[in-house]
């Protein structure tokens, strides 16, 4: 892992993109599924739309709400697992060079 120079400007910039750049793909597939169930719990008040494919749209974001919050889990452990190793991995560097 690079450890970015936090004491110049293109440093911290570098720093704030990996740590965005952290398990990207289950949180924005998480964030995408939690909006879709949101959306189609309320479309059955909203847009009087009772059966999306034979099924009842509430189920169906029930569903997606479902897939999609173990998604977010999953990136919030992976970003603190990243992290964790991160910051040992600075303290072993500390010991190394004395």
């Amino acid at each position: 892992m690079k450890h970015h120079d936090l004491t110049t400007k293109e440093g911290r910039k570098a720093h704030r993109h990996e740590m965005r750049m952290i398990a990207v793909r289950p949180r924005r597939w998480g964030l995408w599924l939690l909006t879709a169930g949101f959306l189609l719990i309320l479309t059955p008040s909203a847009l009087n739309v009772h059966s999306l494919f034979g099924l009842w749209p509430p189920v169906l974001g029930a569903l997606c709400a479902i897939l999609g919050a173990p998604l977010l889990v999953a990136s919030v452990v992976l970003k603190r697992r990243y992290i964790r190793q991160r910051i040992e991995g600075q303290a072993m560097l500390g010991r190394i060079r004395g």
